[in-house]
């Protein structure tokens, strides 16, 4: 039951993520092409100084790149508190290790704005990096560990361990021509 009530809060969040700057117009999306849920505790995690626990930890990437890692915190004050370490040009070197640089942090609260009866993130650029040890293509993770900075000197960090468990993984099929983007699910050669 607990697993499912992750996966709803974070399916939403999943769903209702428009890249919007704070005072933009919403704006069509690109398609989400991989989606992961997974299993496990945050042993650390901290949102501009204050420390929260997280209900969940899910990936999801969009067909043009853009990767991200979202967390749904357990914000007794806010049932709609996700944050989402987003960045491009993912690398993997090695068959074991994902590094996302983190340019924007997607910060969703009761307060923000409505969109659909959903919050629109405020979009903050920061800088930073995700890292992800083990391996999605054999849904064998280990930990992820994401520290940004904004401009005004905000920092969030995550600490995720893995317990073992089964992911959840959803892959839609790709409807982009062109050079396909680097995922934590691509084997490495």
């Amino acid at each position: 039951m607990k697993f499912c009530r992750q996966a709803f809060a974070l399916a939403i969040a999943f769903v209702a993520i428009p890249a919007l700057a704070q005072d933009e117009l919403p704006r069509p999306e690109p398609d989400t092409v991989i989606f992961a849920m997974m299993s496990g505790r945050c042993t650390t995690l901290k949102v501009a100084g204050r420390d929260y626990r997280c209900r969940a930890v899910a990936f999801f990437q969009t067909e043009e790149g853009r990767a991200n890692f979202t967390v749904a915190l357990d914000d007794p004050n806010d049932n709609s508190h996700i944050i989402t370490f987003s960045g491009d040009n993912g690398r993997r070197p090695d068959a074991n290790l994902y590094e996302l640089p983190i340019d924007r942090m997607l910060l969703k609260s009761k307060d923000r704005p409505k969109a659909d009866g959903l919050p629109v993130p405020l979009v903050e650029p920061t800088a930073g990096l995700c890292k992800q040890v083990g391996n999605f293509v054999t849904l064998e993770l280990s930990s992820i560990s994401c520290t940004a900075v904004d401009r005004n000197g905000k920092k969030y960090e995550l600490q995720y361990q893995s317990d073992g468990g089964p992911m959840a993984v959803r892959r839609i099929k790709r409807m982009r021509v062109g050079n396909p983007s680097v995922t934590p699910f691509d084997d490495v050669k």
